[in-house]
């Protein structure tokens, strides 16, 4: 996806929380296409949305890492990392019910990474980090997200009978825009 990672803003931020009561299969057509689902996850907003064709269509809370405001800079940060990625592939997961693995880093993220390093921000020796995802959370700890209790190590997550929704409608090479 190195041809959208530097674009500045692809999507149209939702004012609200968008269709909480109904399912994403009642809100895409019957015969969608994939290719046409992206996603915006608003850190400010605790938000993930949902787009089909470039239209916003329903919206879930989210957590992030124990930094929520900050950009991921460096592995062991808690931040999560905010820019345009693509899924890089999707699975069952043992612990956080689904998981979509997010390609970060990106040629931007490096770029963050090499300016802050360069700066002084960051350690010298710190490493930029990987394995960043969105995510389910532990079973029986969906109040996680009601609290808006920040535990992840910089992934993006969902309760879990979201991420399996979500899941659903999800593949690889989905565009994912991250912003503050």
């Amino acid at each position: 996806m190195s041809d959208v990672q530097d674009l500045q803003a692809f999507h149209q931020r939702p004012k609200a929380a968008l269709n909480s009561d109904s399912g994403l299969s009642e809100l895409l057509p019957k015969d969608f296409d994939k290719a046409l689902v992206t996603l915006l996850v608003e850190k400010s907003q605790y938000r993930l949305t949902v787009f089909y064709a470039q239209k916003a269509i329903k919206s879930y809370p989210v957590v992030f890492g124990s930094e929520p405001v900050k950009d991921k800079r460096y592995e062991g940060d808690g931040a999560t990392p905010e820019g345009i990625f693509s899924i890089r592939n999707l699975y069952p997961h043992a612990r956080w019910s689904k998981f979509l693995w997010v390609d970060y880093p990106t040629d931007s993220s490096w770029q963050k990474h090499h300016a802050s390093k360069a700066a002084g921000e960051i350690p010298a020796e710190a490493t930029i980090g990987s394995e960043i995802g969105i995510h389910g959370v532990p079973d029986n700890n969906n109040s996680l997200i009601e609290t808006r209790s920040n535990w992840t190590r910089g992934c993006v997550a969902l309760k879990n009978p979201d991420i399996d929704e979500l899941y659903t409608v999800s593949s690889k090479g989905m565009l994912v825009e991250i912003v503050g």
